[in-house]
């Protein structure tokens, strides 16, 4: 008797809009999949002016182009796009999603605070070793930041989530104007970010009690490049990333050396994606306060995050875009 055929799962692909980043995950059954990421800054300039601007918008589009293409090649069979902060808080956020998913074929969703949370969370903690106990997932985006508290495991949902309006870039563009930060800057930055703390022990209870003893789990730009610049990663390797423990005194080091550095320095050290540099000492303002406010000396880096839960949605479920065709009102010339 013959073997029974199997076959490598068909890919499915999820793609995320995001603040500062447009990115790609097509999720092939390997460990990580093929994840690409470009620095489109969608959001610069949102938290000033309520609106996304016209060459912002283009650079997304653009990169949609290129992955659309990235999803034809790999024989993607079902995709699910999202669009977060930036297109939440802007006027025009209707506008864009529009005309994002006609360049890209595919319905681009405004996801919301709460679901951007608990898909965090979801794909945060998939493989992550649960002798650790509850975990509390930080995803320091660039316009919100995401907390999401649970116990890991198989489908595991968060038990609390909160999503803050705070991030790099709108941190940036709020408080370090000058170049580099000031160290009254630096301080408002940081004092800001542990007011909402303090929002959030009010308002989250359960969050606000477990902060201090949770493994802290750390996803997205922010928390992946302070620690390749730590390890001094250059070229980036996500499986170098993806459970390295970042200590708090590793975290502050890190920020003070790219607080006092010109941008023109900054953008040389290693693990620092140059289109990052302009806006990581906000992020880093972010994640030392955060570890300062609840006293969490580790925190475990993952590169899983939303788009690793939304496609483990999509492939136990077949939402999303289930076939891989356009909607009907989609243009795809």
């Amino acid at each position: 008797m013959s073997a029974p055929h199997s076959s490598a799962p068909s890919p499915v692909a999820v793609v995320d809009c995001g603040t500062n980043t447009t990115r790609l995950l097509v999720d092939d059954g390997e460990v990580l999949g093929q994840r690409l990421a470009r620095i489109t800054g969608l959001g610069h300039g949102v938290d000033a002016d309520g609106r996304l601007r016209d060459d912002a918008i283009g650079r997304v589009l653009d990169v949609l182009d290129e992955f659309r293409d990235v999803m034809t090649a790999r024989g993607v069979t079902a995709v699910r796009a999202v669009a977060t902060s930036a297109a939440r808080d802007a006027a025009n956020g209707a506008e864009f999603l529009q005309r994002a998913s006609e360049r890209l074929g595919v319905q681009v969703e405004l996801l919301d605070g709460a679901a951007e949370a608990k898909y965090g969370f979801a794909g945060a903690t998939s493989g992550l070793d649960r002798s650790g106990g509850a975990a509390l997932v930080l995803d320091i985006g660039g316009g919100s930041t995401e907390f999401s508290y649970g116990t890991p495991g198989p489908g595991a949902l968060p038990v609390d989530a909160v999503s803050v309006d705070m991030g790099s870039v709108r941190w940036t563009e709020r408080f370090l104007s000058s170049d580099p930060p000031r160290p009254e800057e630096l301080s408002a930055a940081i004092s800001v970010a542990r007011l909402h703390l303090d929002d959030i022990e009010r308002e989250h209870s359960v969050i606000g009690r477990a902060a201090s003893a949770a493994q802290l789990v750390g996803v997205a730009g922010t928390i992946t490049t302070v620690a390749a610049v730590e390890i001094g990663l250059d070229p980036y390797d996500p499986t170098a990333i993806d459970g390295f423990v970042l200590t708090r005194t590793a975290a502050e080091d890190v920020f003070r050396t790219l607080a006092t550095e010109a941008l023109a320095d900054r953008v040389h050290n290693p693990g620092l994606h140059p289109g990052r540099a302009p806006v990581i000492v906000g992020g880093c303002c972010i994640l030392v306060a955060i570890m300062r406010h609840w006293a969490i000396d580790e925190c475990v880096v993952r590169e899983r995050d939303l788009l690793d839960g939304i496609a483990a949605e999509l492939r136990s479920s077949g939402s999303g875009l289930r076939d891989g065709s356009p909607p009907a009102d989609a243009e795809t010339s």
